[in-house]
């Protein structure tokens, strides 16, 4: 990946064939000359704006956080009648550690 974003920082600097001794002058270290020269020659005279167009694209079909899982029932769960659902039971027991490490402090803070 490393090598991708030194050729598409190369790019996008005005070199339109950046060589290896480019990247590797952008990279500062040393460099894998095989991983390198793979890089090189599949990007080697694409358009860099055509492949991150494409690139934007194939992102666009990936998850990211925030999705909410669905059960196999279809739905919600049905919750038993004075059960509390696992979401409650966690807050309470965040909660007790909360109040349990608070004691521990005997009142000082870490800045007092």
């Amino acid at each position: 990946m490393r090598y991708v974003a030194a050729y598409l920082l190369a790019a996008l600097g005005g070199d339109t064939n950046p060589s290896s001794q480019n990247i590797k002058e952008i990279l500062g270290i040393e460099a894998d000359d095989q991983r390198l020269a793979t890089v090189i020659s599949g990007l080697m005279g694409k358009d860099i704006n055509e492949v991150l167009n494409a690139g934007m694209s194939k992102l666009a079909s990936v998850p990211v956080g925030g999705a909410v899982a669905v059960s196999a029932a279809g739905g919600s769960a049905a919750v038993a009648p004075g059960a509390a659902p696992a979401s409650e039971e966690k807050k309470e027991e965040e909660k007790k550690e909360e109040s349990e490490e608070s004691d521990e402090d005997m009142g000082f803070g870490l800045f007092d």
